[in-house]
């Protein structure tokens, strides 16, 4: 017999969305938090950023989103629905393969219009403390403390919780020897917006990802210099062709008080910014359990396949943790997983063969020389990964055609391939979803 759970959702961007839709269907009866007024988590604009450029200083005025005016998505829009739920074209919309931000807020808009889910969000209204007490019934008890518009703090209390609070607007900033004497300007990509204030700038770009491809390329339409500094040991010094402005150097080595910024393959340049795009930290201040679940070196653990801490299971979940996968796909599985495992239709292993898998996955990531601050990783993982999670949600495989599509973005992205969005060939990947589609339903 399925089971209904009072659960609570933490965040109403694209895990939690997801989320409440899951759960509702499974009959459960749910309430997600929502500590802004909108809808859409990072997805949603704004111009506002952090009160601290860099985003260290833990007393700072924080903007949740992380978007920049001119991103757009760096996946196919084919990628960037859910499974049942594909990414729809829309009259007088944005009709790129690869749309705008604001595309993305649209179809996420869409989606809790369509599922009704609006009316399951308490906006402005933030989690401040989430911590386990004995129940009186077979499952554990949560209580959630919550703030809202006026101040006001709640406490109310939930057989379980999903948390879905993103992790993209606590920045992750690297030492650099010499950087505290070292007078120009900082900034983490976090609170990167336009490219107008760099203008006649020489900007030194940490990071070798999406974002600083894109904003490498946003800034250097009005930016004097643009030097892009990368880990990647394959690295050379050469100005990117096609970009009379943009070098690409190995990392940087050191900063000194004259304005000079060294790299280690021995070149230099004086500059007037230092621009990381150098990633986020995950971060659960409202999480309280006595340090059974953690934090540590970007590892959140321990986690069985990055969703459900042992201990606690089912009763308290992570969607969305995993990085370098297909977002939309990955979140949307996992939420059909919890909802399943909450309503009693999914059975999870013993905590003690949970944490045998978790011990087993991080003695691979050691063997394989993985460090642990990328252990939520997928790259080239993640169709395995959505497999798996199909597998134990009763649903059929992922499509072969996305983890090719997907690969081929990627190889766009790690090449630094120019204006690759405008040049996709829409016509052989149609051809190729078509094909695949006539052979699902010949079977």
């Amino acid at each position: 017999m399925s089971r209904s759970l009072k659960t609570a959702v933490i965040g109403a961007g694209v895990a939690g969305l997801a989320a409440a839709r899951e759960l509702r269907r499974e009959g459960h009866e749910v309430t997600v938090f929502e500590k802004t007024d909108h809808l859409g988590g990072t997805w949603s604009y704004e111009p506002r950023t952090d009160s601290d450029p860099v985003g260290v200083d833990p007393t700072r005025e924080t903007i949740h989103t992380s978007l920049y005016f001119s991103l757009r998505t760096n996946l196919p829009r084919q990628l960037m629905g859910f499974l049942d739920y594909p990414f729809p074209d829309r009259e007088k919309g944005d009709l790129r393969t690869f749309p705008g931000h604001e595309e993305v807020l649209w179809f996420l808009m869409k989606f809790a219009e369509e599922f009704g889910l609006r009316e399951l969000i308490r906006f402005e209204t933030e989690v401040v403390r989430v911590e386990r007490v004995e129940g009186m019934s077979e499952s554990e008890s949560w209580v959630v403390e919550s703030r809202n518009r006026d101040s006001l703090l709640s406490r109310e209390s939930f057989e379980a919780v999903v948390v879905c609070s993103g992790h993209f607007t606590q920045p992750r900033v690297p030492t650099i020897p010499g950087i505290e004497k070292w007078p120009g300007y900082q900034i983490h990509s976090h609170n990167y917006r336009v490219p107008e204030p760099f203008r006649g700038q020489v900007v030194v770009i940490i990071g070798f990802g999406a974002s600083a491809f894109d904003i490498s390329r946003d800034i250097a339409r009005v930016a004097k210099e643009v030097h892009i500094a990368t880990r990647s040991s394959d690295v050379r010094v050469i100005k990117l062709a096609n970009h009379g402005n943009i070098w690409q150097h190995t990392m940087v080595k050191c900063v000194s008080e004259d304005s000079l910024v060294e790299f280690v393959d021995g070149s230099s340049v004086y500059a007037d910014v230092m621009f990381y795009c150098t990633g986020y930290r995950y971060h659960y201040p409202f999480l309280e359990t006595n340090g059974v679940v953690s934090v540590e070196d970007n590892r959140v653990g321990p986690l069985y396949k990055h969703v459900f801490p042992p201990a606690f299971s089912p009763w308290l979940s992570f969607i969305g943790i995993p990085e370098k996968d297909i977002i939309f796909q990955t979140t949307d599985l996992q939420c059909k997983w919890v909802a399943r495992v909450l309503s009693g239709k999914v059975l999870l292993p013993t905590e003690e063969e949970m944490m045998t898998s978790i011990e087993e996955y991080y003695q691979q990531m050691d063997k394989n020389g993985i460090p642990k601050h990328l252990t939520h990783h997928l790259h080239f993982k993640e169709m395995g990964y959505s497999n798996w999670l199909t597998a134990e949600s009763g649903l059929p495989p992922v499509e072969d055609w996305r983890e090719e599509m997907y690969v081929e973005s990627l190889r766009n992205i790690n090449g630094m391939q120019d204006n690759y969005r405008d040049q996709w060939d829409d016509a052989h990947w149609k051809e190729i979803i078509r094909d695949a589609s006539l052979r699902k339903n010949v079977i």
